[in-house]
């Protein structure tokens, strides 16, 4: 029963927070969504930050932080007033506030090159990408269409070197389902290049090519959006992987015309950086796109 109970309140919450990704340009009515789900209120909250170990309220506001430092990078022709109400911002004041506390400076500094300062950060935080000196600036991506996928997961707080306990239980979760046939999948619901490290949601993803036969698998499962990605096949060193995060937010992006959506970005793993011996990676990045 307890598993049971588990297993519906990892539903609802997943289901809320692809909710909140998919209507993060809308007013967001904490009592229509409840009542949608078909829950109580207060019930909605409790399960959700007790899966997420943050509130609604919280993750509402980092989304649409989030969207809104990528936006006003992207969107050369928006007005910082066009980009607030895209992000779900009533007003324009509202919005330079919160943004000014997150990010200390105004949406104007971020554009006039602040966000990289901003970032450069974030980067030395990390005692791995803080010695790395890769360059990406010869890399293009391959522009493709992907399809939803349904992943097993864990999901890990905190982009630290302990991620590496997380990723070796999908390990022997792999190992006593004597099962061969998966791909393992990074998922980023935070952007590490914008949000300090420590309050990074990184989720450990397994996606089966064969459904298991038994009903319990003990780990819960959620959707990886389908869509149009801009592909990287990068490879390298642990510290390498946030080096390119930062490069294709603040440099690639700006300059490729595209724009990105409030799709988490994913990395498809021929080798994990996380359980390799030597800290080495070869993936695949995938960046949700718009033109």
């Amino acid at each position: 029963m307890k598993r049971k109970t588990l297993e519906k309140k990892t539903n609802i919450s997943n289901d809320l927070m692809y909710y909140i990704y998919t209507h993060i340009d809308t007013d967001i009515n904490l009592d229509e969504v409840a009542s949608t789900f078909g829950i109580n209120k207060f019930y909605m909250h409790k399960i959700f930050k007790e899966i997420f170990g943050r509130n609604i309220y919280e993750t509402i506001k980092s989304v649409r932080l989030q969207k809104a430092s990528t936006l006003l990078l992207t969107n050369h022709y928006s007005t910082i007033s066009d980009i607030a109400l895209s992000c779900g911002y009533s007003s324009q004041t509202s919005f330079i506030r919160v943004f000014k506390e997150r990010f200390s400076m105004t949406p104007k500094q971020w554009r006039q090159g602040g966000d990289k300062k901003y970032s450069q950060k974030l980067l030395l935080t990390s005692p791995y990408a803080s010695i790395s000196t890769v360059s990406f600036e010869a890399l293009i991506p391959d522009i493709v269409k992907m399809p939803a996928m349904r992943a097993y997961y864990i999901r890990h707080r905190g982009y630290e070197e302990n991620i590496r306990t997380t990723w070796q239980k999908i390990q022997a979760w792999i190992f006593s389902h004597d099962t061969e046939a998966y791909t393992m999948i990074s998922l980023f619901h935070d952007n590490p290049a914008v949000t300090p490290l420590s309050e990074c949601q990184h989720v450990a993803c397994l996606v089966l090519e064969e459904n298991l036969n038994e009903a319990d698998t003990r780990l819960p499962q959620l959707s990886i959006s389908k869509g149009v990605y801009a592909k990287f096949d990068i490879e390298g060193q642990r510290g390498d992987l946030l080096r390119f995060i930062h490069w294709v937010y603040h440099e690639w992006l700006p300059k490729s015309d595209y724009e990105t959506t409030t799709k988490p970005p994913y990395a498809i793993y021929r080798k994990n950086h996380h359980l390799s011996e030597d800290g080495g990676f070869e993936m695949s990045f995938y960046l949700s796109i718009t033109f």
